[in-house]
């Protein structure tokens, strides 16, 4: 297996390549302090072969260990069952197994300790799941004893696993049972057991997590930092604006330049390797992530729905993704109604305002990065294709109306999706319970709707549109776990 680059939604990356009979998974930006992993860490990962690939009849020859064929059973059609372990080479449906064997600590010179040996583990165990849930999908097709006659297309489908074991840094007393709460493993066996030692395999034995199950987890949960040992001009447990500086003589920057620079530096080693912003900053170095609140019903026009939670801020980035088929990140943000340009706050981090190292096409970045976004979205709302759908048409100040009246709305807010920072489109995400499709669709309390626009011609097209409409979806479910259906509303004479 050649070694792969594994781009994670923060922006860092993560080299794996064969190690020792397993793989080697090695942090790209170890030179920041602002690194989220250690240098790296092994893991061992096989796969079992299908087991009608190795049935053997009973009557066979060369089954020389067989045992007696079970009572009533005719002998050339009751196989021997066995299990051939071998080498990873590619997914299987729900074969595979892997645990992470050994973990490669960073100087403690340098990075206090974990304060969490457990919550490092599951970032560890989430980034390698992230890589391998990335690898080509097995066959989801089941053959069963039903099917066996059945079309292919016609056979039942089962989930993509993987079987999580305990060996290695997993074979802790509370190791497995910690993950399972955090939600990243999961096992069919839902008994106490009857069992009193606690490793004890009974229950623990078989745990694993689905496909589906993995892209549902919120990235916030398990990324997090390493804190640095950094030498601070006072007590940590001082208020950074709490103490005058000493008298200085001779040339140096101001106060606030001083104060600017040093706010930076305590607050870059969130998750975004070069700015204090995004989901997933904290200059705590911990997960970002917060359950939902207790249920709170209002009315709202003679609708009862939950009370919703407010959304991100202005300018605030709210979702990364990297596409690798197209080898650019998608973002999206929240527009802004700053009569300036907003910085692109994200990865990849070469990206800026003069329009430098973006990567493929850039025959129109410098018009689109010196304009703010209602200027975009006057640009776009006037396009012929663009109007006759929207019907938002009109001179600038409509434009700043129209987005003024979007982020005032309690039911939805918009949104402006970004290829490696470049603006492509306007959305916006609304909750369908209050909107007028909730009158006419049996729409559930936390359903989502979206409705959406490509303004930039050189970002259409349907391999772009099944990256970024899927990313929103996959945010609508990520935001609350309670959403069940997400609506899209195209007009019935609508074009692409």
């Amino acid at each position: 297996m050649a070694p792969t680059i594994v781009h994670l939604p923060n922006g860092q990356s993560i080299t794996v390549s064969p190690a020792f009979g397993g793989l080697f998974f090695k942090a790209n930006d170890l030179s920041h302090q602002d690194a989220i992993f250690p240098p790296g860490w092994t893991i061992i990962i096989h796969s079992e072969d299908e087991e009608a690939d190795h049935a053997v009849p009973w009557d066979s020859p060369s089954s020389t260990d067989k045992p007696d064929p079970p009572q009533g059973s005719a002998p050339e059609s009751a196989p021997n069952k066995r299990h051939h372990t071998h080498r990873f080479t590619k997914p299987t449906l729900h074969n595979d197994g892997l645990y992470i064997s050994s973990i490669s600590y960073p100087s403690s010179s340098e990075f206090k300790p974990a304060s969490s040996p457990t919550r490092q583990m599951a970032m560890m165990l989430w980034a390698t799941l992230y890589w391998y849930f990335q690898q080509p999908a097995p066959n989801t097709r089941l053959t069963t004893a039903a099917s066996s006659k059945t079309p292919s297309n016609g056979k039942p489908r089962g989930d993509w696993r993987i079987n999580i074991k305990r060996e290695g840094v997993f074979g802790g007393r509370n190791t497995l049972q910690k993950l399972e709460r955090m939600g990243l493993v999961a096992s069919e066996d839902s008994s106490v057991g009857a069992e009193f030692d606690d490793l004890s395999p009974e229950g623990w034995g078989e745990m694993f997590i689905c496909q589906r199950t993995f892209w549902q987890l919120d990235a916030r949960i398990y990324l997090f930092t390493l804190s640095p040992i950094i030498n601070l001009p006072f007590p940590s447990s001082s208020p950074f604006h709490s103490r005058p500086g000493s008298p200085s003589f001779g040339p140096s920057a101001t106060q606030s330049e001083v104060a600017g620079e040093s706010r930076h530096s305590i607050l870059s080693h969130g998750l975004w390797t070069h700015t204090d912003l995004g989901p997933f900053a904290s200059s705590s170095h911990l997960p970002t992530y917060f359950p939902p609140p207790p249920l709170h019903y209002v009315t709202t026009n003679n609708v009862r729905h939950p009370l919703r939670p407010k959304p991100p801020r202005q300018g605030e980035t709210f979702y990364t993704r990297y596409i690798p088929s197209l080898e650019q990140y998608l973002s999206y943000r929240v527009p802004s109604l700053k009569p300036k340009p907003l910085p692109h706050v994200g990865p990849p981090h070469n990206i800026s305002l003069s329009g430098l190292s973006l990567g493929g096409e850039s025959s129109s970045t410098p018009a689109l990065q010196s304009q703010c976004d209602t200027e975009l979205l006057h640009k776009w709302m006037n396009n012929p294709r663009v109007s006759y759908t929207w019907g938002e048409h009109g001179p600038l100040p409509h434009q700043e109306d129209f987005l003024k009246a979007g982020l005032q709305n309690r039911h939805s807010f918009p949104a402006i999706g970004c290829w490696d920072g470049r603006p492509f489109g306007y959305m916006e995400i609304y909750w369908a319970r209050e909107d007028r499709l909730g009158r006419v669709a049996d729409v559930g309390p936390w359903d989502r709707g979206i409705h959406c626009l490509v303004g930039e011609e050189e970002f259409r097209g349907p391999h772009r549109v099944a990256a970024w409409l899927s990313s929103l979806v996959h945010y609508c479910f990520l935001a609350d776990s309670r959403t069940e259906s997400v609506w899209v509303e195209p007009r019935v004479d609508g074009e692409r």
